[in-house]
This record gives structure tokens, sequence and C-alpha cells, in this order.
């Protein structure tokens, strides 16, 4: 953090710190509980989210690979009707999941893994990575099946509404209301501090350091980024989730090749040092040197970055996928169970190798965004400038995303009322310019301890709803086998990126 940031807001933090303090130090006491194992402290909330990631791939018997055709058809909307419910192609329901989930800890929480656990880190965020792809799954599928949509085609949709009306269909209505009302609180708030204030704050700072330091047009006028930001973030968000959709379905594919191009680019150049890497990342996994803990240590390292980057478990994949057209609740979860592979199989793999190959997992002195900048420049002085723009485009896009899922969240509180969710879409407009002018750290930690103890309501709900979701899942499979479910005529399908023009509407 720019000092000068952390010299404006400390009269703000220190505030904040006194009157609320000690509420948030229990609150995150309690939320990221550990418990000792191995010589490594391991927090239960991770053991919670990765022990449903290990039930639901063997339960509901995930097999991406088996799936991937069908999954494919339902991307490229072959299966879906312009007539079928929903708002947003199931395409723009990944991007928009992913443009939450591809974000600053692809590229500076990887490095953070690496500097800690070492390269060995990269293979157990592999894991919990194709371990979360059930959970979202699951997420999906559950958002589907019990979504509601009004006489206006309005959709309302995510885990309130599978936790309360899915309890509820089997025999569990007021453990159900109880969940739902705690998730939705908790997330209300959660989306305000892990995917507004911490993006734009975090996003300001690297602007400031990119562009001078101390000596930056910007140092001490970080609320000019936040306007900017909050101003360009509204414009948006003002559309709904139509727009939202829209703009994270151009700007995923854009921003992640341009990463991509340039590790791809990395690699080439260092391609000497590519075998040795990979032969690092598995060795380090089960033989960590000076890691503590060991095994176990390097593994916990691993996973918490993974599930801090794909929140496979925290229920976004249902708020995003709800509003998607379709007929069949299962599709939508083939869909969402590649968005943790992308996330953190492929992208965070990427930033790993980046960082292996160059020699800066050697490097003691950087850490975080930094090491990541570093293994850039190592190709040219042109690609740490590269980097900023995958930076600024990455916490755009998770801004964009938890603004809906916030608001939607806000609504259910409310009873849908369209006031109350215009209300705190000014209230996280706000948040955006108070995020990048002050650190907040106290509201940060807050948030952050809600945003993981979602995942506690949420899974429960899962766990609970288990039945009925396998059996959507398997006659699901079953019909597809059995040739039972249709490519959509080409003039009948709802248009891939948004919603039909005149021309196309017969």
């Amino acid at each position: 953090m720019n000092p000068t940031i952390l010299a404006q807001s400390g009269s703000i933090d220190g505030t904040i710190q006194k009157v609320f303090g000690p509420a948030v130090d229990l609150l995150e006491t309690l939320v990221f509980y550990s418990v000792p194992l191995a010589g490594a402290q391991i927090p239960l909330v991770v053991l919670w989210l990765f022990a449903a990631g290990v039930f639901l791939t063997f339960y509901l018997r995930v097999r991406p690979i088996g799936d991937a055709v069908q999954t494919a058809r339902v991307i490229r909307g072959q299966l879906t009707r312009r007539s079928d419910p929903g708002e947003v192609t199931s395409f723009q329901a990944l991007a928009t999941e992913l443009s939450g989930t591809i974000g600053l800890g692809n590229i500076a929480g990887v490095a953070v893994a690496i500097s800690i656990g070492g390269p060995g880190a990269a293979l157990w965020i592999i894991i919990a990575g194709i371990l979360g792809m059930a959970v979202k799954l699951a997420e999906a599928t559950l958002s589907q099946m019990y979504r509601r949509i009004d006489a206006n085609g309005k959709v309302s949709g995510g885990p309130m509404y599978y936790l309360k009306d899915g309890l509820a269909s089997i025999g569990r209505p007021k453990l159900g209301s109880s969940l739902a009302f705690v998730y939705a609180f908790c997330f209300m708030f959660a989306s305000l501090g892990a995917g507004n204030i911490f993006q734009s704050n975090q996003l300001a700072a690297h602007i400031v350091d990119s562009t001078g330091g101390d000596a930056s047009i910007f140092a001490g006028r970080t609320w000019i980024i936040g306007l900017v930001l909050a101003v360009v973030t509204g414009l948006v968000i003002i559309g709904g989730i139509k727009t939202i959709a829209k703009w994270t379905s151009r700007m995923v594919p854009a921003m992640s090749s341009l990463y991509a191009l340039c590790v791809i680019i990395i690699l080439a150049v260092n391609i000497e040092a590519v075998p040795s890497a990979f032969a690092l990342i598995v060795t380090g996994a089960f033989n960590p040197e000076g890691v503590s803990g060991g095994i176990v240590g390097v593994a916990i390292i691993g996973i918490q970055r993974a599930l801090f980057s794909n929140v496979a478990g925290v229920g976004t994949a249902g708020l995003a996928h709800s509003v998607s057209k379709n007929r069949r609740p299962t599709e939508e979860g083939l869909v969402a169970a590649w968005e943790p592979f992308i996330d953190s199989v492929i992208v965070c793999t990427m930033t790993a190798l980046a960082i292996i190959v160059t020699g800066q997992y050697l490097n003691t002195e950087a850490n975080g965004v930094v090491l990541t900048s570093n293994a850039f420049s190592t190709v040219h002085a042109l690609f740490p400038l590269l980097l900023s723009v995958c930076i600024i485009l990455f916490a755009f896009s998770t801004i964009l995303s938890y603004s809906y899922y916030g608001q939607k969240a806000a609504g259910y509180l409310f009873n849908g009322s369209r006031t109350a969710e215009m209300g705190y879409n000014v209230l996280y407009l706000v948040m955006v310019v108070v995020g990048a002018a002050v650190s907040l750290e106290t509201v940060v930690r807050f948030s952050d301890a809600m945003f993981f103890l979602v995942a506690i309501p949420n899974l429960l709900g899962i766990y609970l709803l288990a039945g009925p979701l396998k059996r959507e899942v398997e006659g699901y499979r079953q019909a597809a086998r059995q040739g039972l479910i249709p490519i959509v005529d080409k003039h009948e399908r709802a248009p891939l990126l948004g919603e039909p023009s005149e021309q196309r509407v017969r």
C-alpha cells in the first residue's frame, strides 16, 4: 500500500478500528478458526469448502471430459430457445462469473502462495480448482431449479432461493428461511468489501505505484481514480444484469487473451526452463522445503489461495447462472463447472509458470503483484504495462459482477424492493470512491470474514439438497444419452451475446 494513502486514511482507520475493531476481531477469529495439524494451522472454513468439493465430486460423479461436448453445445446456445425463461445467455452468465473470479487473486494471490509455500503450492491450487468444479455445478443447478420468475420475466435466484424454497420442499422451511437470511445479509456486506473496496483500493495503489509512487500525479489524490471508476461502473450497472453481462462477455475473453498471450511469450522466451518448472511444482507439492507443516502446510496454502480465487462454495455461481435462459437446470451446472478450471487450473497455473521460469520464485525481496510484475519485466519493459492493463480490467470486471451479486442479496432481504436495490447500487458506487481513497482495513477484514461465512449456510443447504440435486443431474445425463435433448433450430435459438434484434425475430 502506498504510504501516502495510509497517511491519509490513518484517522479514519483509527476511528473504525476503535468502534468496530473488537467485533471484527471476534468475527474473524470465529470464521477463520484454525486447528493444528502436522505443524500447520488449518482454518476450519477451508476444510469445510475442500470437503464439499470431495463429496460432491464423487456423489455427483462429475465428469467434465465426458460432459464436454454437451457443455459446448450449451455455451454456444445450441440448446436454448429464444422463448426460454431468463435474461442472459449461458455464455454471458459464464462470463459474468468468470469476471468476478478472474482477478487480482490470479495475479497477486498465486505469487503470495508461491512466496510462502514454494512452487508446490501451485499444484494444490490446481487440485482445489478441479474439486471446485463439482461445487459450482451444484450451485448453478440448484439456482436454476429453485429460481423465481415474475410476470414480467424478471428472474430472482441464487443461494437465498434454493436455501429457502429448496429446503421448504424437503420439509425444512424454518431452517431454509434462516439460512437464506444469514446468507443474504452476510453477502450484501461481503460484496461491498471483497468485491468492491478491496478491488478499487488495490487498483488505485497499483496505479500510484506504476506512475511514480510518492511522485505520482495521483499520490494523495487517489479519490480521482475511485471517482472515474465509480462513474464508469455506474454507467454499466444502471442497465442491470443484461448490460453487465454484455460488458463481461466481451471483457473476459479480451483480458484473458491478453494475459495468456503475455505468459505464452514469457514461457517461449524461457522454453528450456518449462520442464523443470513443472517438475518443481510436482516435487514441491509433496516434498516442500522450509514450509511450516511440510506437505500439509503447502497444501493448505495452495488450497486456501485457490478457494479465495475461484470462490467455489461461496454461491456466486448460483447468482450468475440463475438468470440465464434455460429450461434444464443441469445445463447451467455443466457450464458453471468449468469456471474453477479456467480460473484456478489455467489462469493460476500460467501465473505460477511465469514466476517460476523467470526465477522470481527465489526472490525473497518481492511479494504479491510485484513478484508477477518482475516476472513480466524480464521479457520486455513493455510487459509490466500490459500487466497493468490486465490488472485494471480484472479489477473492473470483478467490481461489475459483485455489484449485481450484492444488489440481488439486498433485493432478497427487502422482498424484491426496487428502491432497496437502487439504494444499494448508490452505496456500492460511493464505496468504490471510498475504497480507492483510504485503506479501511477493518472494513475489508469484516467483509472478508462475511464473504467466507456465507459458505457455511450455502454448503449446508447443498448437502441437505443433495438428493434432489443428484436426481436432476442424473436425469439430464440419461436424457442426453438417449438423444432426448435436441439441438434447437438456428432460427429459434437465443442470440449468443444478447437480446434478439428485430431482424432476427421470426
